[in-house]
C-alpha cells in the first residue's frame, strides 16, 4: 500500500465529518467548494448551505389492473416481468444475481425506492457520470452495465422496448420534467450525527439485515433464484453503480429497509451500515484500466465513494469478487 493510500482514508473521514454535519447559519457559510479527498481537512464553514428543495408534486401511478389489453398492453406486462425477473428474461445483459426490483422495490412501483415513474419524465437530461446528455434508454443501459454488471442492451433492442414501454406507462398523466414526490432515494438534508462507522456498520447489519441477506451478505435463494439479493461478492452489483456511493445506499436503507419496515432505522445506523456494506470488495468498475488511483481520481473522487481507500485493512478495489 502506498503512502498515498494510507493518507487518503483519514482525509476522507474528515471531509466526511464536514459535510454530514448540518451547515451553519447563512451568515457563517462560505462559497460552495467541491468535495476533495485531499489531505487538507474540510472545515465546515466550506460546505455550502443546501438550497430548500423545490415542493414536489404528488403523482400517483396507475394500479397494475389497468395496464390495458391488445398489443401495447403486451408490451407493459413484458417490461414488468423483464423488470422483476431481469436475469431470466434478458440473460444475455445481466451478469450478476440481481434484477432491476432489487433496488427499484415493488416491481418499479414504490416511492423512495427510484420508481420507474419518478424516471420517465426526467429524461433526457445531462449526467456527470458519463457526461453528456442521456435519453432515459441510455440511462436504462447504465443500470445494465454498473448495478446489473452485466453489458448494455442496445437501444433498439426488444428489452430496451419493452423496459421503456413499462416505465411509460407507469408514468401515464405525471407532468413531463417536474420532480415527483417520491422520486429518487430521500437524500435531501439527510445527514448522520456523526461520520460513518464500519464497526457500527456490522453491528446494524448482524442485528436488522443478516437475517434476509445472509450473515456474509451474499443473499439467499430459493431453487436457485435469489429471494434476497447479495450486497457484495461476485454477485452484486459493480463498482461503477450508484449503490456503491454511501449517501444513496444510506437514503435507500433508511426508506425502505429492513424491507417492509422503512423509516426504522436511525439515521446513524442508516449511514452505519451502509458504510459496512460499501466496505466490501464487488466486481470491478468497467472504466478500469489497469490503474486503480487514476480510475478513483477519473470517476470516484468523492468523499461518498470509498472505491480506492483503504478500509478496516484492505484497499477497495484492489481485489475484485471474483466467482
Amino acid at each position: 500500500m502506498t503512502r498515498r493510500h494510507r493518507l487518503l482514508l483519514p482525509a476522507m473521514a474528515a471531509v466526511l465529518l464536514a459535510a454530514c454535519q448540518p451547515s451553519p447559519p447563512a451568515s457563517d457559510t462560505g462559497p460552495a467548494k467541491p468535495a476533495s479527498t485531499s489531505t487538507a481537512p474540510a472545515s465546515p464553514a466550506s460546505v455550502a448551505k443546501p438550497t430548500a428543495p423545490t415542493p414536489a408534486t404528488a403523482f400517483t401511478p396507475p394500479p397494475e389492473s389497468a395496464i390495458p389489453e391488445g398489443p401495447f398492453g403486451d408490451m407493459v406486462r413484458e417490461g414488468r416481468e423483464l423488470f422483476v425477473h431481469t436475469a431470466e428474461k434478458a440473460p444475455a445483459y445481466v451478469g450478476n444475481g440481481l434484477a432491476c426490483a432489487n433496488c427499484h422495490l415493488d416491481a418499479g412501483r414504490q416511492p423512495n425506492s427510484a420508481p420507474l415513474w419518478g424516471a420517465y419524465g426526467m429524461y433526457p437530461a445531462y449526467r456527470s457520470k458519463n457526461k453528456h446528455v442521456n435519453s432515459f434508454g441510455e440511462r436504462l443501459q447504465g443500470c445494465f452495465k454498473y448495478s446489473m454488471n452485466g453489458k448494455a442492451p442496445p437501444l433498439d433492442s426488444r428489452e430496451m422496448l419493452a423496459l421503456e414501454t413499462y416505465a411509460y406507462w407507469m408514468a401515464s398523466g405525471a407532468p413531463i420534467g417536474v420532480k415527483l414526490d417520491g422520486a429518487g432515494y430521500p437524500k435531501q438534508g439527510f445527514r448522520p450525527p456523526q461520520p460513518p462507522d464500519y464497526a457500527r456498520g456490522k453491528a446494524v447489519f448482524q442485528r436488522d439485515c443478516a437475517l434476509c441477506h445472509g450473515s456474509d451478505g451474499q443473499g439467499q435463494k430459493v431453487a436457485g433464484r435469489y429471494v434476497f439479493p447479495p450486497l457484495w461478492g461476485p454477485d452484486s452489483f459493480n463498482w461503477g453503480a450508484g449503490m456503491h456511493q454511501l449517501d444513496n445506499a444510506a437514503a435507500f436503507i433508511k426508506a425502505n429497509m429492513p424491507l417492509s419496515r422503512g423509516n426504522t432505522l436511525s439515521d446513524q445506523d442508516a449511514w452505519d451500515v451502509a458504510m459496512y456494506m460499501d466496505a466490501h470488495e464487488r466486481p470491478q468498475d468497467p472504466r478500469f484500466k489497469g490503474d486503480l488511483a487514476k480510475t478513483r481520481k477519473d470517476f470516484h473522487d468523492t468523499p461518498m465513494s470509498l472505491y480506492g481507500t483503504t478500509v478496516n485493512g484492505h484497499l477497495l478495489g484492489s481485489q475484485p469478487a471474483k466467482r
